[in-house]
């Protein structure tokens, strides 16, 4: 599974950074950094990758299978 991040759309608000700490992070300046950028999430990571997805208020995380 892969996810594309639409970073023009990420607003920091820092939910998927809560739900999946080991994918994604915010930096000091609320800028999203996504660990696996332009490859797949590893299978013990997908779980909560999903739920970081879903959990996107402004739906800049979109999951691909």
């Amino acid at each position: 599974m892969k996810i594309s991040v639409d970073y023009t759309r990420c607003e920091g608000h820092g939910l998927c950074a809560e739900q999946a700490p080991a994918v994604f992070s915010l930096d000091d300046d609320a800028e999203l950094t996504y660990r696996f950028e332009g490859t797949d999430v590893p299978d013990e990571h997908v779980a909560v990758a999903r739920a970081a997805a879903d959990s996107c208020p402004v739906a800049a995380l979109r999951e691909h299978p």
